[in-house]
């Protein structure tokens, strides 16, 4: 994905800070502990289709 549309995009519940992960292709939300998917490079930027992260996923912030 294009950097300069990921410093575009925000979380849809927060309002936040996205970061890409290249390994998953997804964004990630670390405010709200959630990862949207990218499909076919298109941000699936709905809640609903969003995955938690897990324990190891968010404390990965704090290292």
């Amino acid at each position: 994905m294009d950097k300069k549309l990921i410093a575009l995009l925000a979380c849809p519940v927060c309002k936040g800070d996205l970061v890409l992960t290249e390994a998953r292709d997804e964004l990630i939300c670390r405010a709200d502990g959630m990862a949207f998917p990218i499909r076919d490079g298109i941000p699936v930027m709905i809640a609903d289709e969003a995955r938690t992260l897990t324990t190891d996923e968010r404390l990965e912030k704090r290292r």
